[in-house]
């Protein structure tokens, strides 16, 4: 009985970390997307060192574009 309440009890802390993850990564990493981007004067290109595309120049210089 003890082990399934703590199995329980695990899989319900392990849920409600994943839950989690995906707002506090959204919350970390602000982005904008390619037409911000271009509307805002920069424009994206591609970041071979980092495999990221990125907004570069205008008022969003060096955010990334998802």
């Amino acid at each position: 009985m003890r082990t399934r309440l703590l199995g329980f009890i695990a899989a319900v802390m392990l849920a409600a970390l994943g839950a989690m993850s995906p707002v506090a990564q959204a919350a970390a990493v602000p982005s904008v997307d390619a037409q911000t981007c271009m509307t805002g004067g920069g424009t994206v290109q591609y970041d071979s060192a980092t495999s990221l595309w990125t907004c570069m120049g205008g008022s969003h210089d060096g955010e990334p574009v998802p």
